[in-house]
């Protein structure tokens, strides 16, 4: 991750020679954005950041505003472990260890967790619910296609954060009695479904919408080969149908270990023609962005044009018995 600019405190003020008309004066020229009430960062560097990166901030910055330790727990958590969530907006959130309600405020929402067998880790200075908790929790309430991301995100070694890979027996094991029935049940068609194979979040997004849009699974990663030798890996790959799937991440254009020297505009072209040698395989290629993942159904009707065939139903199965 990108290293965050430092938080300004109002509490701190007179330290830095400011007033409270300073920094009034300073928010509206730009030169400071308030996160939230009485926390200030660097305007400028704070434009600059990814919208997950702004998230990360602002749970510091909401940390500092606490009286008292604090546990972090789901999207904010997983922020802080540096696993990838889906969608944007999301309230700081943090656990309640007293189930007396009324804790949910100021742009923090408090979820009830039991104490007993609650394994916290403190992690860049802030007190947060372990690796597995914190992926377990976003399974058994976030719905299923974005718990795929986390869930396949954890499943291999992330060498940013130096941290291995966990299992899925740990996964499960790491449920307990700490979820309902109905929990429980989600979370294991989560993990059952979770793929270290899954090359990013959006992959993972992609994976989740194509299944419950009852497509076949696709193959992922699939290498492609022509007359010369190995042309590429694709994202997803339906053999029979001579179909293969990309979702175009940004991530490719602009993070060194995807562009290796190459300037974006470079990245690109490789891109495309990296494209017109799997077309011309006998292959169809479909792409897709973040913007077609958010758009209600804009992928199913893309890879039902292409012709990326359907699971069999049940129902299917059974005619096709009557009718022999």
């Amino acid at each position: 991750m990108t290293d965050l600019p430092p938080l300004l405190l109002a509490r701190d003020r007179i330290q830095h020679g400011l007033t409270p008309k300073d920094l009034a004066r300073r928010v509206k020229a730009g030169a400071l954005v308030r996160i939230r009430h009485g926390v200030y960062t660097d305007g400028p560097a704070w434009k600059t950041l990814k919208p997950w990166e702004q998230y990360r901030l602002t749970v510091s910055a909401a940390a500092e505003t606490f009286e008292s330790p604090t546990v972090f727990a789901r999207h904010s958590a997983a922020s802080v472990w540096g696993i990838p969530t889906i969608g944007l907006h999301h309230p700081v959130q943090a656990l309640a260890l007293k189930n007396d309600g009324g804790r949910s405020r100021a742009g923090v929402v408090r979820h009830f967790a039991d104490p007993a067998g609650l394994t916290v880790v403190r992690r860049e200075g802030l007190l947060v619910t372990c690796r597995i908790r914190t992926v377990l929790d976003l399974a058994a309430f976030t719905p299923f296609a974005e718990a795929a991301a986390p869930l396949d995100h954890v499943l291999k070694p992330d060498r940013t954060q130096r941290l291995p890979a966990l299992t899925k027996d740990e996964l499960v094991a790491g449920i307990g009695t700490k979820y309902s029935a109905a929990a429980g049940r989600r979370i294991l068609a989560a993990i059952a479904f979770a793929d270290p194979l899954s090359g990013s979040a959006g992959e993972s997004c992609s994976r989740a919408l194509i299944h419950i849009a009852g497509f076949e699974p696709p193959i992922l990663q699939h290498a492609i080969y022509n007359s010369d030798g190995l042309v590429g890996y694709t994202d997803f790959c339906w053999k029979q149908a001579k179909v293969v799937g990309e979702f175009d991440g940004v991530e490719k254009y602009v993070k060194p270990e995807f562009l290796k020297g190459r300037t974006a505009s470079q990245a690109v072209v490789d891109e495309k023609n990296r494209e017109n040698r799997i077309r011309a395989t006998g292959l169809n290629v479909v792409r897709w962005d973040w913007a077609d993942l958010m758009e209600p159904g804009k992928l199913e009707r893309m890879l039902a044009a292409a012709g990326v065939p359907r699971r069999r139903t049940r129902s299917a199965d059974l005619d096709a018995r009557v009718t022999r």
